[in-house]
């Protein structure tokens, strides 16, 4: 039996096909159309999310919800509706009619946290998954064990300069900035594929 999966709000396709790799029928679904060939739903998710999927891997969008930009909360009073709204997307998902599900996004500032209602059940870093790079990324699982690191390189990226640890903090201004920041490490979306695949594998065995 095949399993179905989808990724939540993904362009560039980096999650979708590690599982098709594995050989699991994939889908990517964004409102942006995909960056690489393949299953893709070009569109708003919500629309989909009743359709008969066993996992679901979300990467919502998160200007409005990173602790990183909590500050602009007190300069710009038009992002707090802006960040209703996130949230209630992000809970969206979360409650999304899917036995499985895992959202990813930045550490949230306390009024995401808030409307969220839902704690993350970790946070990773690429260095854990052979990337000498470092950006905390917060996961909220679903009937879903924890990642595991599967390569740690915390002592080789320790040794690099600051602009190499962060690269996507300090990538220079331009139209694709935000695109390149918001894209999964190959290294996370294989341990993602590999090792939360194995428990959809695990339930067609028991069936």
């Amino acid at each position: 039996m095949i399993k179905n999966i989808l990724v939540a709000c993904e362009f560039s396709g980096t999650v979708r096909e590690a599982f098709r790799e594995l050989g699991f029928n994939a889908w990517s679904c964004d409102v942006l159309p995909s960056d690489l060939p393949g299953n893709h739903i070009q569109g708003d998710v919500r629309e989909v999310l009743n359709h008969e999927w066993d996992l679901m891997i979300a990467h919502p969008p998160c200007t409005y919800l990173t602790n990183s930009g909590v500050c602009h909360l007190h300069t710009d009073p038009s992002r707090w509706a802006k960040l209703d709204e996130a949230a209630e997307f992000f809970k969206a998902l979360i409650s999304a009619p899917i036995a499985h599900i895992a959202i990813e996004n930045p550490i949230p500032h306390k009024y995401a946290s808030e409307r969220i209602g839902q704690k993350y059940s970790q946070i990773i870093q690429p260095w854990q998954f052979g990337h000498t790079e470092s950006k905390a990324t917060c996961l909220w699982l679903k009937n879903l064990p924890k990642l595991e690191e599967s390569e740690n390189v915390k002592a080789q990226m320790l040794l690099l300069p600051a602009n190499q640890r962060q690269r996507l903090h300090y990538l220079p201004p331009s139209k694709d900035r935000w695109k390149l920041r918001s894209k999964t490490y190959p290294g996370i979306a294989k341990a993602i594929a590999e090792q939360w695949s194995k428990v959809l594998s695990n339930e067609v065995k028991n069936v």
